[in-house]
């Protein structure tokens, strides 16, 4: 029940937004998911090294793709400008206190790691929404992802044997991916006849085995910088659903990957 309830409010509150929020209401949210990513990040990435105030300032450096996205309807490489900005954010808070730093090369590749995993990854989650029909597409890109995560966990926790990748994830197993897969095809064309886009019938069932594999290597990912970090979950903030990026860690990558798709395919 303490994964159910929150995860049903969570799911409600994301389809309202994408249904009737507009842009800039979507944006506002994604910075704030993205700052509260971000401070997970930091705690896992910086424990012990850095003071408070370094885990808010870092943060705000690391959301700078996201707070340059708002500009993306009109300017679309914007985001990347925001990149740019928070690699040099990330760098002048190194050189502002070297000397009080002990392992400044560590926090430069880790912030860096962080302005890229967080901030620009999530960014095309407001680049996705500013086009046509961007909403529709989120919606269909969560009903993927969350299809993908009850199917692998269904699948797996029923028939999983082979194991996908122990050292990373023990509990994943490889009959458990083939159920995420399927279940990300069957959430993405199920969402897709409630909220119709212009694409055809084929191109939503590629997106959706696409998307789904992608998000579950986005799930590993965060896995491999939970286990160098040493932490179980990002935060405890979702309760039984862990933190901010337990929850996004699909999203992450599969965001991206759907932007894109839908650029140079033209839908």
């Amino acid at each position: 029940m303490n994964r159910i309830v929150p995860g049903v409010l969570l799911a409600l509150f994301w389809l309202l937004l994408l249904a009737k929020g507009s842009f800039q209401l979507f944006w506002a949210v994604v910075v704030i998911i993205g700052f509260i990513g971000a401070r997970e990040y930091c705690r896992m990435a910086f424990a012990g090294m850095l003071y408070e105030s370094d885990r808010v300032l870092l943060p705000m450096v690391m959301i700078s793709p996201i707070l340059a996205a708002v500009f993306s309807v009109r300017y679309p490489a914007t985001h990347s400008f925001g990149l740019l900005l928070g690699l040099v954010g990330v760098a002048g808070y190194v050189f502002g206190y070297y000397t009080r730093l002990d392992r400044p090369v560590k926090i430069l590749s880790r912030g860096v790691l962080g302005l890229a995993y967080v901030g620009f990854l999530l960014s095309h989650l407001v680049l996705v929404r500013g086009l046509d029909g961007g909403g529709y597409w989120l919606i269909i890109l969560a009903g993927i992802t969350a299809g993908s995560d009850t199917g692998a966990y269904w699948v797996g926790s029923r028939w999983g044997r082979r194991k996908l990748c122990p050292n990373i994830s023990p509990n994943k197993t490889v009959e458990g991916a083939l159920g995420g897969l399927a279940g990300g095809l069957i959430g993405g064309i199920l969402l897709s006849l409630f909220f119709p886009v212009s694409a055809p019938f084929l191109m939503i069932v590629t997106l959706a085995a696409v998307l789904a594999a992608v998000g579950m290597t986005g799930d590993l990912i965060e896995s491999v910088m939970k286990r160098g970090y040493g932490v179980k979950d990002s935060g405890s903030l979702l309760g039984g659903h862990g933190g901010v990026l337990d929850r996004i860690d699909s999203l992450l990558l599969a965001g991206p990957f759907l932007y894109y798709m839908l650029m140079y395919t033209g839908f």
